[in-house]
C-alpha cells in the first residue's frame, strides 16, 4: 500500500528538499511506501483533502482544526519551539509607524494562508479596520506580499513571521515591521488520517527518537527543526478551541 503525504503550502521554499529527505527517512523507519505530494496553493491541497487523497499532513493550525473535526485526523507531533506568529509590515518609505496610523479604508497584501490572514486582521482592529472596510490583494507567496508593499500597491502586508525573517536582505531592507503577534500556542502540526491509523504509534516512536541517531539529526537540520514534540489529544483540542475563539 502507498500512503500519501503533503505539507502546508506556506513552508519556506528552501525547505522543499528537506521535506523530501524527511519523507525518505520516514519510509525507511516504517518500512512503508509514502508518496510526498507538494501543492502550489491551499485550494489544490484542500481539494485533495476533501477527496480523501491525504494520509499524512504537516498542516497549518487553521486546516488542522478542519482535519481533526471533519476528517478524523489525529495530531501526532509538532516541532519544538516553533509557533505560528504573524507580522504586519509596511514599505520602508511609508509614513505608517503603528497600527493606529492606518486609514479605516486600507489595502492589505496577503497570501491565502488562512491562520496568518486571520491573525493579521485581528491585529488591525485597533485602527477600526474590518472585513467590511479593508481591500485585500491576495498573492501567491510572501515574496509577492513584499513586492506589493515595495511597489506601494498596498498599505500593509501580512507575513508569517518565519517567512518575514527569512526574506533576503535586499527585500527586507525595503520593509519595516509594524507589529508582531505573540500568541505562542498556534503552530503547525503533523496529522495522520484514518487511512494510516495502524501506523500512528510507529510514526510517533520514530519522531520521538530522531535526535538519537545521526541520520535523524541531519533530517531535522534540513527542516530547521530542533526536534519533535509528541502531542496528546488535549494539546490539539486546546489549539482548535483557540482558533475558534480567534475566528
Amino acid at each position: 500500500m502507498i500512503y500519501n503525504m503533503t505539507v502546508s503550502p506556506d513552508f519556506p521554499p528552501e525547505h522543499i528538499a528537506g521535506w523530501y529527505i524527511f519523507n525518505t527517512w520516514l519510509q525507511r523507519q516504517l518500512n512503508e511506501s509514502i508518496h510526498l505530494e507538494l501543492y502550489n496553493d491551499f485550494r489544490q491541497q484542500r481539494d485533495a483533502i476533501q477527496n480523501d487523497k491525504i494520509d499524512l499532513i504537516y498542516a497549518n493550525p487553521f486546516d488542522a482544526a478542519m482535519l481533526v473535526r471533519e476528517k478524523g485526523f489525529t495530531a501526532l507531533a509538532a516541532p519544538v519551539g516553533r509557533a505560528d506568529e504573524a507580522v504586519i509590515a509596511v514599505s520602508e518609505a511609508s509614513a505608517i509607524q503603528n497600527i493606529e496610523d492606518l486609514p479605516v479604508q486600507c489595502t492589505v497584501a496577503s497570501t491565502d494562508d488562512p491562520d496568518i490572514h486571520l491573525i493579521g486582521m485581528i491585529m488591525l482592529e485597533p485602527a477600526d479596520i474590518s472585513r467590511d472596510t479593508v481591500q485585500v490583494h491576495q498573492v501567491g507567496t510572501y515574496v509577492l506580499v513584499a513586492k506589493q508593499l515595495i511597489q506601494q500597491k498596498a498599505d500593509v502586508g501580512f507575513f508569517l513571521a518565519e517567512a518575514f525573517d527569512n526574506l533576503s536582505s535586499f527585500v527586507s531592507s525595503q520593509l519595516r515591521e509594524v507589529i508582531r503577534s505573540q500568541i505562542y500556542d498556534i503552530r503547525h502540526v503533523l496529522l495522520a488520517g484514518p487511512g494510516i491509523q495502524e501506523q500512528h504509534e510507529a510514526i510517533k516512536t520514530a519522531l520521538a527518537g530522531m535526535n538519537d541517531d545521526e541520520k535523524g539529526q541531519d533530517v531535522l537540520a534540513n527542516l530547521s527543526f530542533e526536534s519533535w514534540e509528541i502531542l496528546q489529544q488535549e494539546d490539539t483540542e486546546f489549539m482548535i478551541d483557540l482558533m475558534d475563539t480567534l475566528a
